[in-house]
């Protein structure tokens, strides 16, 4: 449990405990898988003896990579909190002009419940707002986490490599836009 709340804290600073990461009835975003891989990373260094740079170049490949991994993930992430909260949007638009005393169901935790549009109206808008806070938070995790990556690669001065199979791709790209005119060779039957 301990790993659990140092892991939640570390994301969301002002939150003491558990309990008190609790967003809207919601449980905010946790990147403990994240948290766990930078301490394995640390803990990987410390087992060798104090050392805190990778040992070769597959130990900064391997970092690189996990870093390249978390920060997709956080994309991730990003996106399917901004569907969630067009989806609120979406509910929002469709109750508010109705009457506050028509019954409307709502699900909590996997259960149907009948309320009220009074009752439900607040509590959508309460995790919409929620929502949007926790993904302005994960995109200040994002930029932080592009600066990380971008100052690891001047670090070891990593370069992106792209595959002989991109490059034919991009080409046939650029070929495709013509848009279906055919060139033949010129004839001199006239």
């Amino acid at each position: 449990m301990e790993l659990w709340t140092e892991a939640l804290t570390s994301y969301f600073p002002e939150s003491r405990t558990v309990a008190s990461i609790q967003l809207y009835g919601y449980w905010s975003i946790t990147v403990l898988w994240s948290f766990l891989h930078k301490n394995s990373i640390v803990m990987a260094g410390k087992a060798g003896g104090d050392l805190k740079e990778p040992v070769n170049e597959q130990a900064v490949a391997n970092i690189y990579g996990a870093m390249r991994a978390e920060l997709n993930q956080i994309y991730s992430k990003i996106t399917e909190l901004e569907m969630e909260v067009s989806e609120h949007s979406l509910v929002i638009g469709a109750i508010q002009p109705l009457d506050p005393s028509r019954r409307c169901y709502r699900m909590i935790g996997g259960v149907l419940v009948e309320r009220t549009i009074k009752e439900v109206l607040p509590a959508v808008q309460r995790n919409k707002e929620g929502l949007e806070e926790v993904i302005s938070r994960l995109n200040e995790a994002l930029e932080k986490k592009k600066k990380e990556i971008a100052e690891f690669e001047a670090k070891y001065k990593i370069r992106i490599r792209k595959s002989d199979g991109e490059v034919k791709d991009e080409n046939e790209k650029k070929e495709g836009s013509a848009q279906g005119v055919l060139v033949g060779p010129a004839s001199t039957n006239e």
